[in-house]
């Protein structure tokens, strides 16, 4: 059973937290610049200047791998603790893992079905 003291780390690390974030943007509203003008006020990004307007849409094939990227990620993720107590989940944890697998299994085939991987198909979806 957990007591409300058992939380006070906790409580401290949120504390800390909050703090730093207040004075970073307390700090930074009291010390920075307060000049404007067109070249500072103008879109930067990188050391590149900009080129047209920002809410130009996207291509498919960005959504489409980020997407996936996510996906895996999240894979990756559910795996790692797998990983390292594969000996006290046995062999229900096993079946856990192939079952887990499987889903991301099935979705993997959809989207080779659908194309979404074929950089001249995802094009025209």
């Amino acid at each position: 059973m957990s007591l409300p003291v058992d939380y006070v780390p906790v409580l401290i690390q949120v504390a800390v937290a909050l703090g730093f974030s207040i004075i970073a943007l307390i700090g930074s509203a009291m010390l920075g610049s307060r000049v404007h003008g067109k070249v500072k006020d103008d879109t930067f990004e990188c050391g590149v200047a900009y080129e047209g307007d920002a809410r130009s849409p996207f291509s498919i094939k960005y959504f489409l791998t980020a997407i996936l990227f996510v996906l895996f990620d999240i894979e990756i993720v559910f795996f790692y603790p797998y990983a390292l107590n594969i000996k006290e989940f046995g062999i229900e944890g096993f079946f856990e893992v192939v079952t887990f697998i499987s889903i991301f299994l099935i979705g993997f085939i959809y989207v080779v079905k659908k194309g979404a991987l074929d950089w001249e198909k995802a094009n025209k979806i």
